[in-house]
């Protein structure tokens, strides 16, 4: 994992950002036109951006579609979230559903609203995040909506991603005797946004306090600025590897192990000591008398991909060191489980991220 983006947090930056120009005085158009003026494209398929009613794609493929909403105070929490991470985070968790479909993303959209606290300095280091999303995954923004809110800050971005109809990858393909499989680690953003969380109490206590948070490098980066696999659909498309169900990974294992048994019609059996779990977050989690397994299972926003696959892919998946298999699929009737330590069985259920 790189950290040559991750900033040093401070806390309640907003109250402290420089007030270089007063948005009411450049004006929507002028902020869009000031937007527009540093966005770039990628894509062969961009026919129009940003710069008319609508944009104008040409996909060759199947056009896949997908959108996400973070608000202010239910999403992120601005006392400790840089703006420019949240600006790379809010286009990655798009691109990730996409990715979860075995598709290519191509374009986004993008829309703010954003009350009177935020400053043009602010605007412009959070579109710095987006851009920085956009160019390291070669997508482009070809359009969006800009607007005041009473309160907060909201961020919507939907994506735009392609591939042919017969490679493209749904929650409802798995079969019984397929093999589980997860990319990366998990846990760590929950462990993150627990750390954060913590800081933020003492931080309340004694304002001029600021974090020491140099030794939790692995697991803020997982929270603040997580990135999306990419690389994985790349290896499958290489060693042609057709997974039969696809998910990503942003409300929690076990929720998204039950979407995929369910929209498959099928049971599991997953193996807790087959569960990735970094070092960094292993240690935190028993620092807070956490159980890992525990976080890994329920924490949420790692945006990993969780994937099914025929038996006869072992060898090939086994060598990607950045894969792991976690269990196998069962028979509808045999229920959703965990083995534990001991061989013990447990039912699986949903315990992550919710949204309502």
């Amino acid at each position: 994992m790189q950290h040559d983006f991750f900033l040093s947090i401070t806390f309640a930056q907003m109250s402290t950002s420089k007030k270089i120009k007063s948005l009411q005085e450049l004006g929507e158009f002028g902020l869009i036109d000031r937007i527009s003026k540093k966005i770039k494209s990628y894509q062969e398929s961009t026919i129009l951006g940003p710069s008319d009613d609508a944009g104008i794609v040409a996909h060759e493929k199947n056009t896949l579609v997908s959108s996400d909403l973070l608000i202010e105070g239910i999403h992120f929490d601005m006392t400790y979230t840089p703006l420019k991470h949240l600006g790379y985070k809010s286009v990655v968790v798009n691109l990730s559903d996409i990715y979860a479909m075995n598709a290519k993303p191509k374009q986004i959209t993008v829309s703010l609203g954003f009350s009177s606290k935020y400053t043009l300095e602010a605007i412009d280091e959070l579109y710095d995040g987006i851009l920085l999303a956009c160019k390291k995954y070669n997508v482009d923004i070809i359009g969006g909506d800009i607007s005041s809110s009473p309160f907060g800050l909201i961020i919507s971005v939907t994506a735009l991603g392609e591939n042919d109809e017969n490679n493209i990858v749904k929650r409802s393909g798995a079969k019984e005797n397929d093999l589980i499989v997860v990319s990366g680690d998990l846990g760590g953003a929950y462990l993150g946004l627990t750390i954060l969380q913590r800081e933020k109490e003492v931080w309340k206590s004694d304002p001029n306090m600021q974090p020491e948070l140099d030794d939790f490098n692995y697991i803020l980066q997982r929270q603040l600025k997580p990135e999306a696999r990419e690389d994985v659909i790349q290896y499958l498309e290489k060693n042609k590897i057709m997974p039969t169900s696809m998910i990503d990974i942003s409300d929690g294992l076990a929720s998204e192990i039950l979407h995929l048994c369910k929209q498959s019609e099928v049971g599991c059996q997953l193996y807790e000591e087959k569960i990735p779990i970094d070092q960094q977050t292993y240690n935190t989690a028993m620092d807070f008398n956490l159980n890992p397994s525990t976080c890994a299972l329920n924490g949420g926003e790692d945006y990993e991909l969780l994937f099914t696959i025929n038996q006869k892919d072992f060898e090939l998946v086994s060598k990607n060191t950045a894969l792991s298999i976690i269990g196998h699929i069962t028979k509808k009737e045999s229920g959703y489980n965990l083995i534990g330590h001991g061989d013990t069985s447990i039912p699986i259920t949903a315990q992550g991220w919710s949204h309502l």
